[in-house]
């Protein structure tokens, strides 16, 4: 859990606290007010469980303070912003994820990516992003609309049309290598993406096994408008807006991206990583 989620839902907490305390009430006496543990209670003030917005509506009728409802409500949005658990987002299943991040995809001009093991999903066929999905869905317990999810990531691959757009995508070399698919399905995706190079407003640039790692590889990341970054790690997706994180994402992406290489290099790199499938 990253330390700026956890502050913000601690700051949370103790609002919750001091409502509570300046209506008099025990957490025991609120607890049995709403029918709720004590130690619900206990963890929502000292930041250790999240609230949903119905637990926070309740909080204030249950402390006399209805009008505090919106406040704390817009609280628990903006910490949401920046941390969005799996376990929430994937509860209406896997074509709402995706429609959000199409919807994010048509209000990005220019995006840049780096993808140390998967293809980016704007470059992904349907039978890859198929495979790596269903993969994704067995540590999840979601509903399983795969297909419906294909479709709308597809979809969300039309702004690469748009001459309005530029897109720099980043991969290390292992992106190439790593097999979430079978063999033919993974010949098909790396002949897709070689289709992309030597586009002016689509490059791609891939890092060799071979370079020096100025920095480490790390986790994957997309920056929209130098404004958000979205990164995610297994149980949780975070959308950055902070100057700050956008500042230290932007420098990993030139560090990274310094030793890329573009065009007839990177055709290269594809090329024996299809060689290397046995297709």
């Amino acid at each position: 859990m990253s330390t700026d989620f956890q502050h913000a839902r601690m700051a949370l907490g103790a609002l919750l606290r001091e409502l509570r305390t300046e209506s008099g009430l025990t957490g025991r006496e609120l607890g049995a007010r709403l029918g709720w543990t004590q130690s619900k209670v206990s963890k929502l003030e000292n930041g250790r469980q999240t609230p949903s917005a119905d637990d926070l509506a309740a909080w204030a009728r249950g402390t006399g303070r209805p009008d505090a409802a919106p406040e704390l409500v817009g609280r628990l949005r903006g910490l949401e912003t920046r941390y969005r658990s799996w376990r929430r987002q994937l509860a209406g299943g896997y074509r709402a994820v995706q429609d959000v991040h199409g919807a994010q995809a048509r209000r990005t001009r220019r995006r840049r990516s780096f993808d140390p093991t998967l293809i980016p999903g704007l470059l992904q066929t349907p039978e890859y992003a198929h495979s790596v999905l269903l993969r994704y869905s067995a540590l999840h317990s979601a509903p399983r609309d795969i297909d419906a999810a294909v479709r709308s990531r597809v979809e969300r691959q039309s702004v690469l049309k748009d001459s309005e757009r530029h897109f720099h995508f980043l991969m290390w070399e292992g992106a190439l290598h790593a097999r979430p698919c079978p063999s033919a399905v993974m010949s098909r995706q790396l002949e897709r993406v070689a289709e992309f190079l030597g586009r002016k407003r689509v490059r791609i640039g891939i890092l060799p096994f071979t370079a020096e790692l100025r920095v480490p590889v790390g986790v994957g990341f997309s920056i929209h408008d130098d404004r958000l970054v979205i990164t995610e790690t297994w149980h949780a997706e975070m959308w950055l807006d902070d100057a700050e994180d956008v500042a230290v994402h932007l420098r990993a992406w030139e560090t990274l991206q310094r030793d890329a290489v573009y065009d007839a290099e990177a055709h290269t790199l594809i090329v024996r990583a299809r060689h290397a499938l046995g297709t």
